[in-house]
């Protein structure tokens, strides 16, 4: 089994330096893929109201044998539940398809600004943490403006910021803000998904120098930057290289290199969450 780093977050939880995503893993194959990445070592599921696998997610745990205090459970609000009331009842039955007396982390899905209501949803989250329910709260796919708006209005600091993050699309200005503002950013599609740069010179030179592969310099990378990627794969082999990237470390200059893949727009797809919403 692989041991993992861990990061303190800013209300003094920790989360794994690498977590694993669990989009589009559902039923039988869903349970039985988180099953086999709990035992690989990863200690953090990323879920989410709409990727429908709640259920499964909770399924996995149990069947791990593993104790509930040492998985890290995240999952996500979608925008139908900004409301206040709606807010903490989405929680409450997360709670209930989970099947846990408490989640590790929730965030926001997406700040959803036509809707006008994240703000109100941040309030409800951090009543659900001093109900107990939730142990860390945060947000996702949130920028600067959505972040302070929050802020001001409840005087508590998301403890992460979920966001696109990936060789192409590094958000290096988005990565400050998160980091001034005491806020630990977490990579969502960390390996680019159809679009990953493996064949890009960087990384590859650095995967020869190293005897890695391409995807584990790419995640090595997120670690060294600061950022905590969430790698999904149902195949055993890749999610075990996916956790592996503890062992070597790139230089400086390696860093830098890929960090200069960045595009002007990297994005996979029109998420620019000034206007991209999901309900």
């Amino acid at each position: 089994m692989i041991a993992v780093d861990y990061y303190e977050l800013n209300d003094g939880n920790a989360l794994p330096a690498v977590g694993f995503g669990t989009f589009s893993l559902r039923g039988e194959d869903g349970v039985a893929a988180m099953r086999t990445a709990l035992e690989t070592g990863y200690r953090l599921l990323d879920s989410a109201v709409n990727y429908g696998n709640e259920e499964e997610v909770g399924r996995a745990v149990r069947a791990s044998g593993l104790a509930r205090e040492d998985v890290r459970i995240t999952t996500k609000i979608p925008g139908r539940h900004h409301e206040y009331s709606l807010a903490v009842k989405s929680v409450e039955d997360s709670l209930r398809r989970i099947g846990s007396d408490y989640l590790d982390l929730v965030l926001i899905h997406w700040p959803n600004p036509s809707v006008g209501k994240y703000v109100e949803a941040w309030r409800a989250l951090v009543d659900v943490r001093e109900r107990g329910l939730v142990r860390s709260i945060g947000v996702s796919n949130f920028t600067e403006r959505h972040l302070r708006a929050v802020i001001d209005d409840s005087g508590v600091t998301p403890a992460v910021n979920q966001i696109e993050l990936h060789p192409y699309f590094p958000q290096d200005a988005m990565r400050r803000v998160d980091a001034e503002l005491g806020i630990r950013t977490q990579s969502w599609s960390p390996l680019g998904k159809r679009s990953a740069p493996f064949a890009e010179q960087p990384i590859t030179r650095a995967a020869a120098a190293h005897g890695v592969t391409p995807a584990q310099v790419v995640l090595r990378w997120h670690v060294q930057i600061g950022a905590l990627p969430i790698p999904k794969s149902a195949d055993a082999q890749r999610q075990q290289e996916n956790l592996d990237v503890f062992g070597f470390e790139l230089s400086d200059a390696e860093v830098a290199a890929i960090s200069g893949l960045a595009r002007e727009d990297g994005r996979l797809f029109g998420g620019d969450p000034d206007h991209h919403e999901e309900m």
